[in-house]
Order: C-alpha cells, then sequence, then structure tokens
C-alpha cells in the first residue's frame, strides 16, 4: 500500500496527457501551509466530484511541495520528490524521503497507518516554500533596561516573521486540524503568534542584558532572529517540526515616559559641552531682545522690563556667560599644554665631547668638560668668516641677523626670547 514513481520529474507533453485523470495540489498561495489533493481531467480542475485516491490513480507533485497519501487521518506514503506517482495498495510504501533525508522514517513510523491495506485513500499536500509576511505587534511594552541611560526603559515593536516546515509529517501530526481540507497560517497562528511574542520579549531582554542600546534594536533584526531562533527553534522544530526564518522589524517605539527619558538624557549629554551652552545662553538672550523690540507698549518699555527682569534674577544668564567662556577657556589651555612643543623652545641638541661622549647638558657625563661655547659664526661682506661682533679683516661689525643662545634658543634681538640672557 504505497505509490511507485511513475516519472522522475514533472514534465508536459505526450507522455503525461497519457494519463486522463490526475490528482494535483488545490489552491495553494503563499500563506498556505496545508491543500487537499483534486481531481485533474484533461486539464480541467474537477474540485468537489472525488474526494478519494483509488488504487492506480496518478498524483502530481510540484517543486517545494511534499504529498502525502492518507487513509483514515495515517499516512500510509508519502514523497518529498517532484514527479508523477501511481498508487499500488499492492506495494509496500516507498517514503521518497527527498531533501529530508531519513529523518522522516522515525516520524513515519510514529503515525503511519497500522490497519488493513486500504482500497481508498486521500491525498494532501504541505508547502515546502518560507511562509512570509506573518504579522505580529506586542500588545504590551516590553522593558528594556539600557545602561547607557542606566534606567529602565519600554518599547513596542511591530514587524513580520516568517517560518518553514522543517519535518512535514511532525508538522501534519502536530499543526494541521483534523478534518480540514485547507489550512492558511491565519487560520493556526494565534497560538503560535502568543508564543512568539513571549520569545520576542525574551529575545530582546538579552539584547538589553548583552549591552545593546535601546536605540540600536530596530537595526538588529538579524540579530534579534537569532535570538528568536534560539528560543523557539528547539520547541517549535522538535514538537511541531517548523522553524522561525527571518524577523523583520517594521518599527520600534518607546511608550511617553521612556521617550521624555531619553529625550532630557540627550539635552544634558549636549547641555554638558560649554560652547553649546553658551550658544543656548546667547540664543535665550537675543530671543529676549526680538521679544522686547516688538512689545506692544513700546520698544524702551519692552527693553526696561527686560532689564528689570535680569537684575532681579541677579544676573544669572551673565553668570552663567561668564561660567561658559571660563571652561571654554580652561578647555583650550588643556589643548595648548598638550599641543607640541614650538622648536624655538626645543631642548638643545646634543654635542660630542673630545672624548666622544654624546651629550645634552652643560658638561661632559663622562669627563666633565664643559661644553663648547656656540659659534654664531657670520660672513663679512669682504668674504671673511667670524665669530665675533667685528670682522677681523676689514672691522666691519656684525649683522644684525638671527644669533643662538647657550639654551639653545635662535633669537634676532639683544636678550635671548627664551631665558632672557644678553647677546653674547
Amino acid at each position: 500500500m504505497g505509490i511507485v514513481k511513475a516519472i522522475g520529474k514533472a514534465i508536459g507533453g505526450g507522455f503525461a496527457d497519457q494519463w486522463l485523470e490526475v490528482y494535483e495540489a488545490d489552491n495553494m498561495g503563499d500563506q498556505t501551509v496545508f491543500s487537499r489533493g483534486v481531481l485533474m481531467r484533461q486539464g480541467q480542475n474537477k474540485k468537489g466530484t472525488e474526494d478519494t485516491v483509488s488504487n492506480g490513480s496518478i498524483i502530481h507533485v510540484y517543486d517545494n511541495q511534499f504529498m502525502l497519501l492518507v487513509d483514515g487521518g495515517k499516512v500510509v506514503d508519502y514523497t518529498a520528490e517532484p514527479g508523477y506517482y501511481k498508487v499500488d495498495n499492492s506495494s509496500m510504501p516507498s517514503l521518497f524521503n527527498g531533501e529530508f533525508g531519513e529523518t522522516l522514517k522515525e516520524s513515519f513510523n510514529r503515525i503511519k497507518f497500522g490497519g488493513q491495506t486500504p482500497t481508498s485513500q486521500k491525498v494532501f499536500f504541505i508547502n515546502l516554500q518560507e511562509i512570509k509576511g506573518i504579522k505580529f505587534g506586542t500588545r504590551q511594552p516590553i522593558n528594556y533596561f539600557d545602561s547607557f541611560y542606566n534606567a529602565e526603559l519600554f518599547l513596542r515593536a511591530h514587524g513580520t516573521y516568517s517560518i518553514k516546515v522543517v519535518n512535514p509529517l511532525q508538522f501534519y501530526a502536530e499543526v494541521i486540524p483534523r478534518n480540514k481540507d485547507h489550512v492558511d497560517i491565519a487560520e493556526i497562528n494565534e497560538q503560535y503568534l502568543s508564543e512568539f511574542l513571549e520569545a520576542l520579549q525574551s529575545a530582546i531582554n538579552q539584547m538589553s542584558a548583552d549591552g545593546i542600546r535601546i536605540s540600536y534594536v530596530s537595526s538588529k533584526a538579524r540579530e534579534l532572529g537569532q535570538y528568536m531562533s534560539k528560543v523557539l527553534d528547539e520547541e517549535w522544530n522538535q514538537a511541531r517540526g517548523m522553524e522561525i526564518q527571518a524577523v523583520g522589524l517594521a518599527s520600534v517605539s518607546y511608550d511617553e515616559e521612556s521617550q521624555k527619558l531619553i529625550n532630557m538624557r540627550n539635552q544634558g549629554a549636549m547641555l554638558s559641552d560649554p560652547t553649546v551652552r553658551e550658544g543656548y545662553v546667547q540664543g535665550a538672550v537675543a530671543r529676549g531682545m526680538e521679544a522686547a523690540g516688538s512689545n506692544a507698549n513700546g520698544a524702551m518699555a519692552g527693553f526696561m522690563g527686560m532689564g528689570m527682569g535680569m537684575n532681579a534674577a541677579g544676573n544669572m544668564m551673565g553668570a552663567a556667560s561668564a561660567t561658559n567662556l571660563a571652561q571654554m577657556q580652561m578647555q583650550q589651555g588643556a589643548a595648548a599644554q598638550a599641543a607640541p612643543i614650538p622648536s624655538s623652545q626645543a631642548k638643545p641638541e646634543g654635542w660630542t665631547c673630545e672624548c666622544g661622549t654624546t651629550n645634552t647638558g652643560k658638561f661632559c657625563s663622562n669627563c666633565g668638560k664643559p661644553a663648547p661655547a656656540p659659534t654664531n659664526e657670520w660672513v663679512c661682506s669682504c668674504g671673511t668668516k667670524n665669530t665675533g661682533k667685528f670682522c677681523s679683516e676689514c672691522g666691519k661689525p656684525a649683522p644684525a641677523g638671527e644669533w643662538t643662545c647657550e639654551c639653545g634658543a635662535t633669537n634676532t634681538g639683544k636678550f635671548c626670547s627664551n631665558c632672557g640672557k644678553p647677546r653674547q
């Protein structure tokens, strides 16, 4: 009692046309998970004329379909391979596992037909394509502790998810309602949606525990799907033969109190910058002056009122501005200290003593000899090289050019700009 493969692939033409009566799946849309087989005569749908598959009937299985030959609710035979199959009640079940390998045989042993050889059966089909576009939305806000804000926040999530049947026999036995000929996902989704939302809350809580900021949740759909798989796949796969394939977040929103806390925290972070605070203070002053100038009782009265208000407030805005400027100067000073030392203030380069030791101080670290005095060499117009203040050949004075102090600073005046020593 089973099926025999009549032809390996679903093809048209004369070979297939020799069978005038062929069973195929009834209308199977992208939201359909289960459908009965209907009799086709010469390409015409004979829906409703016969609901049994007798011995010798031909069954046509398309790609991404799983066919079950059923008698009295029990599975007689099945196939996961596309093609044409002939019902042969005198043969043993063929069990064409297809892409599912040997894993289906264990499930088959639990739900197979156990009575006498049947004379007629029904044929059903399970959709093996990914069932997409299953909508979800959180009924209540989900708590989310954000370590960045250091607060317990609450969010709502809306979107879609998809499932895929990974064990058709388990899916048929545990998910499909009895005496149903056609099942769309919406008809059976209420229970699974509740479980999905419970798993969604667990997954979002896990993202919180992993330190992901709440503002990043909407961009973490792939990671959320992985969290969901860990939570649901073991239960849904083993118990129902289906898995979560993907989770798409259409929107993530915060409840009113959480939005206020986030806005307050972000505003506080901005106002911690003295330049931003000073801009806010100056903007407030400008808006006050603009309002005073448009006073219906006259600009003078408006400015007088503004001045009285500022005096009554103890010139608070002026004090705030002074504080902001002081902090900005401190920041600039710190930046200046961190800047590299100019070359004019750099430490003098090393010098080599007669004993061969390289030094940076005024005396040799090996023999104690003093460092040689800087030469301050210059060339006179007569061509003579000199180190003193006058040319040794013609007596002309040295030009007022650059000279190097003992501290290493280069100068043009009579005194060193670094240590204050006079030019030698």
